[in-house]
């Protein structure tokens, strides 16, 4: 537990230690946590987390669910009255603008990483927290962008795992026999913001960003090129039409595609466990076959980028300037260490252990997530329904983990140029024969130079 002032925290200790030596009884205040996982199941699991930090403690903690539409405008409006939550669970978008508003106490957050020891949280992950030497908020839990493949087909046709631009195109002129089967379900519907992700995941993967240190970046025309011209192969391999996740989720369960992008919120719908959601390349909606069948690839890697990348997305315990700062530091290190697994259990399919183990247990938690039921209608470890290389390559993802603007502390201009659709539109043009690579990367720079 630590107890030395922080800046803003100074004057608050000092009248505290004050009212101790005037006699007067100081009670301890409980913890406030918001968090955007409201579902009543999620809120249950957070609760229970909360009585275990209790009972372990003496220190209760006031769950308080928030819409994550209304975050941000709830947080400010509490910044300025004083009126901040001790922790709050929030997403990556908000770490940066947060910490650099003066709403987290980075110091407080960085005690924690270092309490628990930096080397065992994904090194990813931690990149993508960094914030003035430290972190802005400690990383929790996350998930990566996957591949989907059918490891069957590709074992029979002696292809090689689909971790790159050439493996992908090799495959794709191997497996593609539409109607009976499509060498891949891209995402073409420009106004969805599911071609927003499966576009930058292939951006990255060939280490191409509109933003950079300075803000707006011109796009590498070289890097861009191929990324266009990949991504018009893939979307020519694919079924006819304004495809999102839907289609790709649907056209890959009836075992009519090779390969899709998709979050890992698919995994316990893949092996049958949901019944809204069946796969149905079987007379059996509760098949687990579709699984087995299934390998997963995290780390894609474009002809400029051997390297690779994963896009990713984060959640966070932010530890505010309103903050009980010593009790909130202990709750927060409670739910990364003894209460680990119950974090994890809100949703283990989409909260992958960004903290892998302990110093003693280098996999402690990473293994204990894999035995994590998940599913809605029937329920199944994680471990039993996928090998443990593809346990291994899921949660590997976090190692690379990556998103436009992070690294350049210019995540909020990037989400604004993603909201603006303005490379979706463009890319489906240039799929679609309207101009050449060449030309849409002209047209995508001039118009990206636009966006304030």
């Amino acid at each position: 537990m630590s107890l030395r002032p922080r800046g803003a925290y100074a004057t608050a200790l000092l009248s505290t230690a004050l009212a101790v030596c005037l006699g007067q009884a100081v009670a301890a205040q409980d913890l406030r946590l918001w968090t955007t996982e409201e579902q009543p199941e999620r809120l249950a699991r957070q609760e229970q987390l909360a009585a275990d930090f209790e009972e372990a403690s003496g220190i209760s903690v006031a769950v308080i669910p928030v819409t994550e539409s209304d975050l941000g405008t709830r947080a400010t409006a509490a910044f300025a009255a004083g009126d901040l939550p001790d922790v709050i669970y929030h997403t990556l978008q908000y770490a940066l603008p947060w910490a650099e508003a003066g709403l987290l106490d980075t110091e407080a957050a960085t005690e924690v990483v270092e309490d628990l020891g930096k080397d065992t949280f994904a090194p990813g992950a931690l990149e993508m927290a960094a914030f003035d030497g430290g972190v802005a908020s400690v990383p929790v839990d996350g998930w990566t962008q996957m591949i989907l493949y059918r490891k069957d087909l590709f074992e029979e046709k002696g292809l090689e795992p689909p971790t790159t631009y050439a493996a992908v195109t090799k495959a794709v002129e191997a497996l593609s026999n539409p109607p009976e089967m499509y060498g891949f379900v891209a995402a073409t519907k420009v106004d969805d913001n599911f071609m927003s992700q499966v576009l930058e995941h292939v951006f990255l993967a060939n280490g191409v960003s509109p933003v950079g240190p300075d803000g707006l970046q011109p796009l590498d025309e070289k890097k861009t090129v191929e990324v266009l011209n990949f991504y018009k192969t893939i979307a020519d391999a694919s079924p006819p039409g304004d495809l999102y996740w839907k289609q790709s989720r649907e056209v890959y369960f009836a075992g009519d595609a090779a390969m899709i992008i998709w979050s890992p919120f698919i995994l316990d719908e893949l092996a049958g466990l949901r019944d809204s959601a069946p796969p149905t390349m079987t007379d059996d909606p509760t098949s687990a076959e579709l699984a087995s069948k299934t390998g997963i690839v995290t780390n894609f890697a474009g002809p400029s980028n051997p390297d690779g990348a994963a896009w990713a997305e984060m959640n966070m315990f932010g530890i505010t300037v309103d903050a009980g700062i010593d009790n909130a530091i202990d709750f927060v290190k409670f739910s990364m260490n003894e209460g680990y697994m119950n974090t994890l259990a809100i949703a283990p399919e989409g909260k992958f252990p960004i903290r892998r183990g302990t110093a003693e247990e280098p996999t402690k938690f990473s293994d204990g997530w894999a035995k994590l039921d998940v599913g809605v209608d029937r329920k199944a470890p994680l471990g039993d329904l996928y090998s443990a290389d593809m346990i291994d390559e899921i949660v590997g993802g976090l190692d690379v983990a990556q998103r436009w603007g992070v690294e350049d502390g210019q995540l909020a201009l990037a989400s604004q140029i993603v909201n603006t659709q303005i490379i979706n539109r463009y890319v489906r043009e240039f799929i679609d024969g309207q101009r050449s690579a060449e030309d849409t990367v002209a047209v995508m720079n001039e118009e990206l130079a636009k966006v304030q």
